[in-house]
Parts: structure tokens; sequence; C-alpha cells
């Protein structure tokens, strides 16, 4: 059976900032902060305090769903390292919101950015294993990043950088339109440390060195793991195009020279010009986005389905997925038959070009307020609106909000 993604859509949030001027308010220089980057950042994703997880998650599915769609879900995923509650499930809110049915399967999973992977295999197998003949999967990564004063890095340029909020929602069936995944062709490797930690509702850790030589591990490992399923490949060949998580898109440009190193190539102008054409095309709106957690790899997915000019249906893609803590999985698929025309319908640029551009002052305000507000018992978030964002961006638009919250109870409604 033929199992993947029929669909998939990103929500990016209403509001950026520019990487430019938050070189400029910190006193830095863009020049040396994208020569560290290797790729060159052009905005991160600003959340409102009026918009969390929940309404990330359901504004993506929003955009990607039809009536018909709705009907046929009998199983609903939501993956995040972000969530609202110890308890209750995010999954709960979209199947509410959403119009989902009734009798479906719902829940939420964690594994920091390896969850969105998790819960699309999970959703994979569940397809393939035909047990509810004609029946689909919703798979949604939702996560957004703890305030700057709480999210400790090792490099405060790096950290800030490496933060943003955006949800990806993918409808996964046995008409693999999009991308078809090739489930017995997956190598996967875990190993137990602590590169990033979220220990609290308000801190987050990110250990970079430990998590950049873990990563670069896991891929290797997995890489490894890979050809002894699938017997040992012609890199080159075999696959058209590589897609890498990525925390920062210059991550990508690393992970690729780790695999060519491994198969003894170390020409730099050839390293430079085989991730030119085989994993730039993928950076296209994590540039745009910031980091987008376990959502990150079917942003590269989106990102090199929009802009690659190369690609035909068939084409084989690897992709590579990590999660700290740590979770890694080296897999394939084919570009589906309606790919690329698909992707480039949903008009992603244009979705990001409509976001409101906010000053470097307007961005603290807004964190500022996001941090008065975790785990309180009672706040009124639409209050805290900064730069009339809500009233250009928000009213009218059939957009999930969170209206309020009182006695712990969290109140949403649509714009």
């Amino acid at each position: 059976m033929r199992v993947g993604i029929e669909k998939l859509n990103l929500y990016g949030g209403r509001a950026y900032l520019t990487i430019a001027d938050l070189a400029s308010a910190r006193g830095g220089s863009l020049t040396e902060l994208e020569r560290r980057q290797m790729v060159p950042y052009e905005s991160r994703a600003i959340v409102p305090p009026y918009e969390d997880p929940v309404t990330l998650a359901v504004n993506a599915t929003e955009r990607l769903l039809t009536d018909d769609d709705r009907a046929q879900i009998e199983l609903v995923v939501v993956a995040t390292e972000s969530a609202v509650d110890f308890g209750k499930p995010i999954s709960t809110w979209v199947q509410r919101f959403c119009r989902l049915p009734a009798h479906s399967r719902n829940f939420e999973v964690k594994h920091m950015c390896y969850g969105g992977t998790a819960a699309l295999r999970v959703a994979a197998s569940w397809v393939a294993s035909n047990v509810c003949p004609g029946k689909k999967a919703l798979v949604i990564n939702s996560d957004l990043s703890r305030t700057r004063n709480h999210m400790q890095t090792e490099d405060d340029d790096l950290g800030e950088l490496m933060a943003g909020g955006s949800a990806v929602a993918m409808l996964v069936s046995a008409e693999p339109a999009v991308f078809e995944l090739e489930l017995e062709k997956a190598g996967y490797w875990t190993n137990e440390l602590s590169d990033a930690l979220r220990p609290n509702s308000r801190t987050e850790i990110i250990t970079g060195t430990t998590s950049f030589y873990s990563y670069l591990d896991a891929l290797e490992e997995t890489y490894e793991r890979y050809e002894a399923i699938v017997g040992e490949v012609d890199f080159e060949s075999y696959f058209r195009k590589n897609i890498y998580h990525a925390p920062f898109p210059g991550m990508t440009k690393v992970a690729h020279k780790t695999l060519l190193n491994r198969l003894n190539v170390t020409d730099k102008a050839v390293i430079e010009a085989s991730w030119r054409d085989r994993v730039a095309a993928s950076t296209h709106f994590a540039r745009r986005i910031g980091s987008a957690y376990g959502a990150s790899t079917f942003i590269c997915l989106l990102g090199m389905l929009y802009t690659a000019t190369d690609l035909a249906a068939g084409d084989r893609l690897s992709v590579f997925a990590y999660g700290s803590g740590c979770q890694a999985e080296f897999y394939s698929g084919l570009v589906g038959p309606d790919a690329t025309g698909y992707v480039r319908g949903l008009d992603l640029d244009a979705h990001l070009d409509s976001r409101v551009r906010l000053s470097v002052a307007q961005y603290e305000q807004i964190e500022k307020a996001c941090e008065t507000n975790i785990d309180e018992r009672t706040y009124q978030p639409l209050t805290q609106d900064v730069g009339d964002l809500y009233a250009q961006r928000y009213e009218g638009e059939h957009l999930l909000v969170l209206e309020a919250v009182r006695d712990y109870h969290r109140h949403y409604r649509w714009s």
C-alpha cells in the first residue's frame, strides 16, 4: 500500500522581526552574524500573547482541510514540546475547533524536535495497517520558544535567532499526492543526553555545542543504519535531493558536509556545489520563520517542493530528523504526482509576506507580555496587544485566538 503525505500546509503567524533589525539593536554586525549562521537569515516569527500552541495548531489545520477531508479523519496526533497543560493535550482543542469527527483516536506526543516525525511515522503505520480502510490521519507539529529572558544558550545572539513559533499540519493517507513514505527504509538511533531541556514552564535550555555534535553523531549513525537495511547506496544517484532538520538554516550545510565527508568527499568547492544543488532550496521558508522545532523538516520539505525546478514525480528525497534528548531518524520518500504544483498553489510566500513587520521595541513588549502570563491563573491576553496587531492581521480573519484564561481554564474564540 502507498502511504504518505496527501496534503500539508504551514501557518507562520501574523508578525515577524527582521534579523537585520535584531542585529542592529543588539549592537552586532549582520555580516558577522550571517557568517556564523552560514545561511542568511531574513526574519523570525513573533507570537503575540493571544496566540499559543493551540491556536497555531488550529490555524495551520484550518489552512489545510476541506469538509470532505474532515469526514475521513479518524486519527489526530499533535506533536509539541510547548504544551499549555501538563495533562490535557492540545489535540482535543484541535478536534473541537477544527470540527473533526468525535469517533477518532486523539493524542499528543513529545520528543523535542523529533516529535513531528514520530507523529508522522505512527500515523503512516496506522494507515498502512488498513484497520480502518479509507480513513486518514491528521498530524500537526506546533511549537513556540520561551521568551529571550528564559532561553539559556551558550551564545545569546544565536539563541535569540533560534526562537519563534509556527505550526505545520499534514493529512496522511493512502493517497500520498505530495510525499510517499518508503516505510521500510528508515534508520533510527537513540542516545540519552541532556543537550536541550525545558525543565519547567518558563525555562528553555539549549547546550549548543553538545547538541551540535549529538546531531552530527546521530546523522552518521542513522545513515549507517539506513544502509544496513536498504543496502549500500550511491548517495548522489540514489537520492535526488536531501532534507535535514534545521534548528537554524546553516545546520543543513554542516549536515550535508558531514555525510559527504563520510563518503570521502572533502573538496570544499564540491561540497558547496552539492549543497546548493541538493539542499539549499529547502531553506527557503526556514530563513523567514526562525526555529520551527519539530516542524522544521516539513518546512524544509515545503521549501524544496516550492523552490526546486528540477524535481519530478517519483524522485527520491532523503529526510533526516533529530530531536534532543536524543532520537534521530534517516528515512526516504518519493515526490508525489502533484507535489510541486500543490505546494506552489499554497502561495506560502504571500502568506509570510502578509505578516506585520514589528520593531525590536514592539517585539520586546510582546515578549514581556507573554512572560507575565506564564503560569498565571487568570489573565486577559487580548488586552496586551502591541502596535494594533490584532486589528491589522486578526480581526475578521477567522483565526483562533486565546480570549482569556480564567482559573486556569483556557477560553478561545474566532477573530
